[in-house]
Parts: C-alpha cells; structure tokens; sequence
C-alpha cells in the first residue's frame, strides 16, 4: 500500500513555491509512488471542514512559471492563535487539536 503525504504553503506568497510544490509532488509519484494531497490555503484549509484537492504529476503541470503558489495561503492561519470573532470582538484561540483531527481524518502519513 503506498504512503500518503500532505503539503501546505502558510506565511504568505514568495518566489519558488509552486517549483518545491512541483517538486514534491514528482518525487513523491515517481521516486516513492506516494500519493499528494494539497491543502488549500495554508493551515486554514485544515480548519473546519478541510480543503483538500490530489496533487498529481498531470495537475502540477506547467505551474512552474506562474507566480505564487497553487495552494493558496493565509499569513493568519496559526493554529495556536486563530482569530475568531465573538461578541463583536476579535479573539484568539488554540484550533491546534481540530487542525490535528482534520489532519488524522484526510489520512496523510505527513506533513
């Protein structure tokens, strides 16, 4: 049975990460024969219901010219400070054990 593995990209845009998403996901079919899930918009998309979509050799095709990433990501999404609002105020709080459990639930061996 192959091994299943799960990339984000959090912290915001910068040069090269569709090319080490590209990257991964090669190395990970063709080298391991693992399959790749691609968590939309960083540790946001493992917060609720998750947003997943299978990273495959087809699906990451041509992406190195493109700028920022694929996935999407949040600068905000920090799972030990996630911002909620309640009473009409902004409130952080620990999402670390949901993001963990969505984590566990998708079935990715890693991170």
């Amino acid at each position: 049975m192959s091994k299943c593995i799960a990339i984000l990209t959090g912290g915001g845009d910068c040069p090269g990460l569709n090319a080490v998403i590209r990257g991964v996901v090669r190395a990970a079919t063709l080298k391991r024969n693992w399959q790749v899930l691609g968590i939309e918009d960083g540790f946001d998309g493992l917060v609720g219901t998750p947003r997943l979509r299978p990273l495959t050799i087809e699906s990451v095709r041509g992406i190195l010219p493109r700028g920022g990433t694929i996935l999407g990501t949040s600068n905000r999404g920090n799972p030990l400070a996630y911002p909620v609002q309640e009473g009409g105020k902004t409130k952080l709080i620990d999402v670390s054990d949901q993001v963990l459990a969505n984590f566990r639930r998708i079935g990715a061996e890693a991170l």
